[in-house]
């Protein structure tokens, strides 16, 4: 049967248990801003058009922001006993040169997805690097391995642009003035978490880039997480932070503006500017940029620190 990849938007805490929006009064700046009519409308799975075709296995897109060339791919994989969690799943890829209602070529390719735990053990992905050819509809079929020792079958089906919307590997970085503790009176107006790494909001993209060091952007909203792929991503980048402050820098943008205004009601939120400058069309982002201000690696919804740390550690020795 099919149907279509939506889930369920409710607000959750993305962070560690217990998070809380902070409270605090508007800046005039904030108050003078109009609300987003739904804050969440732009990151709304349904719009990106990937379908699940399975009788058994629930299948999430992680990352449908997806054009020509080799990419990051992951998948949440779910059954009727909760998450999927084998460690590797074999993905292949499938083009529909006549649409989905034609027959299909390939499989293109075979790759190995490995699973990745997400932080609070809830949460988890299947994630390989996937290469595609040309822009049209395309699909991956995951063959999941059951209990019992048989498999079970769940595709996929999506289109591959020409270019992704957001910000490529090896495009310049966006010179964002994303607003830093010199801006601001409480760090509480830059994150709607309640985990504050001051250091991530020391510097501007701008200012990094000036600095001609590699560094780290995440553009996050860790008190509000509508859906299946996204993690405590602030945190893990922080811990990163202590293990390489001394080679890169790293900055965390929240996707509202206005964290201290929105005091739970999500009504009230402003979304930042940035996530047009960036081309951002998933709740989570996370960019490696090189110490020459290009795009070394980007990852679309949650990045676990293993894979992160390869792309920090490939900029670093690049510099």
């Amino acid at each position: 049967m099919a149907a279509t990849g939506l889930i369920a938007l409710t607000a959750i805490a993305c962070g560690s248990p217990g998070e809380d929006v902070v409270q605090a009064t508007p800046t005039a700046t904030q108050a003078a801003a109009i609300p987003t009519e739904d804050p969440f409308a732009r990151f709304d799975e349904n719009q990106h058009g990937w379908t699940v075709v399975s009788d058994e296995i629930d299948v999430v897109l992680a990352t449908p922001d997806l054009g020509v060339g080799s990419q990051r791919f992951a998948l949440v994989l779910s059954d009727s006993q909760g998450l999927v969690k084998f460690p590797v799943v074999e993905f292949n890829t499938y083009r529909y040169p006549d649409g989905f209602d034609g027959d299909r070529e390939g499989p293109v390719e075979t790759e190995f997805a490995r699973f990745t735990l997400f932080p609070f053990g809830t949460r988890g992905i299947h994630v390989t690097e996937l290469a595609f050819d040309a822009a049209g509809d395309w699909s991956v079929e995951a063959n999941v391995p059951r209990t019992n020792g048989s498999q079970e079958l769940a595709e996929v089906r999506f289109e591959v642009l020409e270019h992704p919307k957001s910000v490529r590997v090896g495009d310049p970085a966006p010179p964002s003035q994303n607003r830093t503790l010199a801006d601001v009176a409480d760090v509480a107006d830059l994150t709607t978490g309640s985990f504050y790494d001051e250091e991530l909001y020391r510097y501007s993209v701008a200012d990094a880039i000036e600095r001609k060091r590699p560094f780290v952007v995440v553009f996050a909203s860790p008190a509000f997480c509508t859906n299946a792929v996204c993690g405590p991503q602030v945190e893990v980048v922080s811990e990163l932070r202590e293990q390489y402050a001394e080679d890169a820098d790293f900055i965390h943008v929240d996707l509202f503006q206005n964290p201290q205004e929105i005091q739970g009601d999500l009504s009230r939120a402003i979304e930042t500017e940035l996530l047009d400058e960036w081309g951002l069309i998933s709740q989570e982002w996370t960019y490696v940029i090189g110490a020459d201000g290009n795009v070394a690696a980007r990852f679309e919804n949650f990045v676990g620190a293993g894979e992160l740390t390869q792309a920090i550690e490939s900029a670093i020795d690049s510099a």
